[in-house]
């Protein structure tokens, strides 16, 4: 499956606008969400290809986030890349362990990031 549509999630606007630049220059569609709530209601718009997941979020964070697309069958198939400061190994192990394809850390690498979007497709 070829990835074409992002969606970015992240309580960042600063965060958010760098990966959506990045991610449209590298000719990729964006969308973006800053909270759990705001990422359900784009997931209904449109299905995207690839989610990029922070995990320090206020409200629902970025692993219970992880989790509930993931065990939602409608969703189940859509690959997620856990993008946190968060970068502690227990913190890899346990993204990866809600559902998680991938995990970087920031500040985001953006030739590491195209190379694990590139690997999933």
């Amino acid at each position: 499956m070829a990835i074409r549509k992002v969606l970015v999630v992240d309580d960042s606007k600063t965060e958010l606008m760098f990966m959506t630049d990045l991610l449209q220059k590298n000719g990729f569609s964006v969308k973006t969400a800053e909270s759990a709530e705001d990422a359900f209601r784009r997931l209904g718009e449109e299905k995207p290809d690839l989610i990029l997941m922070d995990v320090v979020m206020p409200g629902q964070n970025g692993f219970q986030l992880t989790r509930a697309i993931t065990r939602d069958p409608a969703y189940a198939d859509v690959p997620i890349i856990m993008c946190t400061s968060k970068n502690q190994e227990t913190d890899r192990v346990w993204g990866m362990r809600q559902g998680a394809r991938d995990y970087i850390t920031k500040p985001v690498d953006a030739s590491e990031l195209m190379a694990k979007i590139k690997a999933l497709g």
